[in-house]
């Protein structure tokens, strides 16, 4: 997206992207200097909580114990289009302590059908960035992606379904902070419109950097 903005040197405008879910929809905003994205993310779903046996396992996948958790927040599979795992925790501190063992979460995720682990917590400094989180799906060979918007989105929809989030005339908006830990931090802002008090649409918005490029013979 970014890339062909940059090289066509385009106008704000909205585009169409076809993806394994279907032809979404994404906005580029030229500004000065750059782009800004926004891209409408698929349907939102929510899982049942987790058992405790799968539970358990994560959380000794994480090095995790239960008194790091935010109670506040079940242990589900979020998405809207690409899953994750939501794990609410206490501590940015412990957030930001978390050496996973890949080779248990690549297992557990064959089980529960889920790639991605999203372990997130409400712990901020900063009052423009409501979560920090850190994403881990090594079955897909990421050990730690820095910055994610299949997992900041469907946080967004998993905090209005547990009435976490406040809510100003049908809408939710927050930024989530990530890649803290990695050294490549971003800001996730994250856009729910709400309808018959359930997430109906997500967004997300943010800038992003062109890293490399190169073309693909078939």
């Amino acid at each position: 997206m970014l890339l062909k903005a940059v090289e066509e040197n385009l106008d704000s405008g909205v585009l169409k992207m076809k993806t394994n879910i279907g032809v979404l929809p994404f906005e580029i905003i030229k500004t000065v200097n750059d782009y800004q994205i926004i891209m409408t993310q698929g349907k939102f779903e929510l899982s049942p909580e987790l058992d405790q046996q799968n539970k358990k396992q994560i959380l000794r996948a994480l090095g995790l114990k239960n008194e790091d958790l935010d109670l506040r927040c079940p242990i589900q599979i979020a998405s809207t289009g690409h899953s994750k795992v939501m794990i609410g925790i206490k501590s940015r501190t412990k957030l930001n302590e978390i050496s996973p063992d890949l080779n248990d979460l690549t297992k557990l995720s064959k089980l529960i059908g889920c790639n991605g682990y999203f372990v997130f917590t409400f712990d901020s400094n900063n009052k423009d960035i409501l979560t920090f989180g850190r994403m881990f799906a090594p079955a897909i060979g990421i050990k730690e992606d820095p910055v994610t918007g299949n997992a900041n989105g469907p946080l967004g929809g998993y905090l209005v379904h547990h009435k976490l989030a406040t809510i100003h005339h049908n809408n939710f908006e927050f930024n989530g902070g990530q890649g803290e830990k990695t050294g490549r931090f971003g800001i996730v802002n994250v856009k729910v419109l709400i309808e018959n008090a359930k997430p109906s649409v997500i967004q997300i918005k943010g800038f992003a950097k062109i890293v490399f490029k190169t073309e693909i013979e078939l």
